[in-house]
């Protein structure tokens, strides 16, 4: 659990936008989240959301006042590249960034809502299919899809899974259920932001990879 409440997401203002440096340095430590799902699958996932979050603050760098909000990032990159917006620069880096944190929202809360396998209660696939199927199948192409399925028969047990989210520390399934409950309220709510954004932008693209 240390993985998540170590490094909290913080609390959106009223206006709901996403200041950039809090974001990325609150982001930059859920990359190994996916070492706790224990397949090598899910380790292209994992890069590719480190590279993003790479792309993202060397976009903000050059200018953190003009790139002081995610959304500002947006509105710069569409009036600077055209035509080419949205498929460039940081505003492609958050649309697939934006797609491996939903994975992990969709996936945590399924955990603390208790859906499971009733055959199977100790297993997480029932949980890492649902975020899959939401997040992420749909911008996959079949051969992906393919290696997803096969991870699933590598998944941890939920109780596995817990102790390496807490970094090898023994711990009770519901205090860890409750920690996590705690960290999906800003994390949630920013997730849920980003993705406002990109519709309101109309800034989202559907092509498989």
């Amino acid at each position: 659990m240390a993985l998540l409440m170590e490094h909290q997401f913080r609390q959106l203002p009223a206006d709901k936008q996403v200041e950039t440096r809090q974001f990325l340095e609150a982001v930059s430590y859920l990359p190994p989240f996916f070492d706790c799902l224990g397949s090598a699958i899910f380790a292209p996932i994992k890069a590719d959301m480190s590279g993003n979050i790479t792309k993202i603050k060397a976009v903000y760098d050059t200018n953190p006042g003009r790139f002081k909000t995610l959304q500002m990032i947006l509105e710069a990159e569409k009036e600077m590249h055209g035509g080419e917006w949205p498929k460039v620069g940081a505003t492609l880096a958050l649309m697939w960034l934006k797609r491996s944190l939903k994975f992990i929202q969709v996936f945590l809360q399924s955990l603390v809502d208790g859906e499971k396998d009733e055959n199977n209660p100790n297993h997480i696939r029932v949980n890492i299919t649902k975020a899959y199927e939401i997040a992420l199948r749909k911008y996959h192409g079949w051969f992906v899809q393919q290696l997803f399925k096969a991870a699933l028969f590598a998944a941890p047990y939920k109780s596995d899974f817990l102790k390496a989210l807490s970094k090898g520390r023994e711990v009770r399934e519901e205090e860890c259920l409750e920690k996590i409950k705690k960290f999906l309220i800003n994390f949630s709510a920013t997730v849920d932001a980003i993705y406002d954004i990109f519709n309101k932008m109309n800034a989202d693209l559907d092509y498989k990879v």
